[in-house]
């Protein structure tokens, strides 16, 4: 991706064509990593803030293949900076009727103004991380969106 945008191609080839590899990769990757993913995200459900209702944002949400491993009733938040995912994301909200969707932001997770400081119970980002221009950033954007967590809450491991 990097040397797409060095060489001024990346707006023309990636943000076109990307959504369109990361829908394949997805269905194979979930196939491979779905015990996994499972374990990962099965307590989710331990971080519903005070309204009753967890409130999650995921980070580079791309075509939203973690949606089938959210629990039931979780309201979701997705942000990527590609505009392109969108229409994937309409495909999976209408795979996955468990979840009560939000809103799509398109935004670089280093700048997420859109999201409330305090606003959400918990953030996912996977496969993101390796491939952002300021990680730092990312995660003081991460930390001033989630709740603060009360005494006596343990965090995921």
């Amino acid at each position: 991706m990097y040397l797409l945008d060095f060489l001024g191609l990346w707006n023309w080839i990636g943000k076109q064509q990307f959504p369109y590899f990361v829908a394949r990769f997805t269905v194979m990757y979930n196939k491979q990593m779905e015990s996994k993913k499972q374990e990962l995200f099965s307590n989710l459900q331990e971080f519903t803030g005070p309204s009753g209702k967890l409130s999650l944002l995921e980070l580079g949400c791309g075509t939203g293949a973690n949606f089938k491993f959210y629990p039931s009733g979780c309201q979701v938040t997705c942000v990527d900076p590609n505009p392109n995912f969108e229409k994937f994301l309409i495909k999976s909200i209408a795979q996955n009727r468990h979840l009560q969707f939000e809103r799509f932001i398109v935004a670089a997770g280093e700048n997420m103004h859109q999201v409330a400081s305090g606003s959400m119970d918990v953030v996912v980002c996977t496969l993101v991380l390796c491939s952002v221009k300021n990680q730092e950033q990312i995660l003081q954007e991460v930390c001033r969106v989630l709740r603060p967590v009360r005494a006596g809450m343990r965090r995921a491991a």
